[in-house]
């Protein structure tokens, strides 16, 4: 499985991004998509989760302004970001889970600032 993100970019303050991973490669009817996200200096910190059947999770710091979602054919994840604050600077990686593996994809740089 590969994993390729992108969509970040620089976004002023109270502003929206959409960042994209793309799945491809041997993939699996039952898995989990997340999205997280490095901040420098800190550590990985989980964004979003969808499963295969479309049910989304999010951690509490991050509902109302991050949605995850699937594209139609289903090898491409979502994250829609809004009203950015400049703490939501971060690379932003997307990960794929299915019979107790990890992949991740290589990241995109989200900066938040005017």
């Amino acid at each position: 499985v590969q994993l390729q993100a992108s969509g970040g970019g620089l976004v002023q303050p109270g502003g929206s991004l959409r960042v994209s991973c793309v799945i491809s490669g041997r993939t699996f009817g039952a898995h989990v998509m997340s999205w997280y996200r490095q901040a420098p200096g800190k550590q990985r910190e989980w964004v979003a989760t969808i499963i295969s059947n479309g049910a989304a999770n999010y951690p509490e710091s991050m509902k109302g302004r991050f949605t995850i979602s699937r594209g139609s054919g289903k090898n491409i994840v979502y994250l829609q970001m809004n009203n950015l604050k400049p703490e939501d600077t971060a690379t932003y990686y997307c990960k794929y889970s299915a019979r107790g593996t990890d992949h991740w994809g290589q990241g995109t740089l989200v900066t938040v600032s005017s």
